[in-house]
């Protein structure tokens, strides 16, 4: 079998900037919220998609902004998508589908640690991280854990992460630390750019194992000037650095309830009709091909 783990967070904001806008009958705006459930449905009436879950920052904020407090925010975010948050995760409860809401964790968060857990099954054939968050790069092991840009149909294994960003999956946390995410709100290391520290990660995989003297760097790439600038501005930063690359590294320690067999989709529930009627729209039940 394989498994299915979508990022709800990202589905969300896909559908607010991508689907068009619809209030319900009390005023809400509700066109995120049902762009979702249209694109999950889709997915689940699919073959071969028999296990799901999604995972959603049910809050913005996490663990993350106590450690820095540049990091992420919900600031800036429209509030008519704020105010779905919820709504979606009941959406797509309804439809019957594993709904893992973080509050102190992220929503990569579960997403890595159901990787984690589910990759040990023998009758896991494959695990598809539903994303294009590079972030998630990280969690990628050789065919059987990829990254699948639904949007794009692009589906990224071991050697596309390599090919992409220059390192191995383990080595995107460092990537992303000394190259800086300006998405999660951190700004990396200066001078550190996505190519130098591509060449310079391909050589010592983690940014602890790079020497601070330069003149025991072995990347051929790296001129002996360029090394002396990257190696100063690294050894000055090494804690910032470090704490970036705590940012970055997708936690797998989650404390998920589900099982295998929970992410089983078995059909909507009735509440869902329901919903779908609060929210005007009569159509989706229509399309499930299966209720509880």
């Amino acid at each position: 079998m394989n498994i299915h783990l979508i990022d709800g967070t990202y589905e969300l904001f896909r559908n607010h900037f991508g689907a068009p806008p619809k209030k319900a009958p009390d005023g809400r705006e509700v066109g995120a919220t049902l762009g979702l459930v249209r694109s999950l449905l889709m997915l689940l009436t699919s073959p071969g998609v028999t296990h799901v879950g999604v995972a959603f920052d049910h809050v913005i904020e996490s663990f993350r902004n106590d450690l820095y407090t540049g990091y992420k925010t919900a600031e800036g975010v429209d509030p008519n998508l704020l105010a779905q948050f919820p709504l979606a995760e009941e959406a797509v409860s309804a439809l019957g589908v594993v709904v893992w809401p973080m509050v102190e964790f992220e929503a990569d968060d579960a997403l890595g640690t159901a990787a984690r857990r589910f990759k040990k099954s023998k009758s896991v054939e494959q695990i598809l991280i539903c994303s294009p968050d590079k972030d998630l790069a990280q969690l990628v092991d050789g065919k059987r854990i990829v990254c699948w840009d639904r949007r794009r149909d692009i589906i990224i294994d071991e050697a596309g992460v390599i090919e992409k960003y220059g390192v191995s999956p383990q080595s995107m946390p460092d990537w992303l630390a000394l190259v800086g995410d300006s998405a999660d709100g951190y700004p990396g290391i200066p001078g550190w750019g996505a190519k130098s520290a591509a060449a310079v990660l391909a050589h010592y995989k983690h940014m602890e194992t790079i020497p601070d003297d330069p003149g025991k760097w072995k990347v051929g790439s790296i001129s002996p000037g360029r090394a002396a600038s990257l190696a100063e501005s690294l050894s000055n930063r090494r804690e910032e650095a470090l704490l970036y690359k705590e940012l970055a590294t997708v936690r797998e320690d989650v404390p998920l309830e589900e099982k295998l067999t929970d992410l089983r989709w078995q059909g909507a529930y009735p509440r869902l009709k329901t919903l779908c009627n609060e929210l005007g729209d009569e159509r989706i039940p229509e399309r499930i091909p299966r209720w509880r």
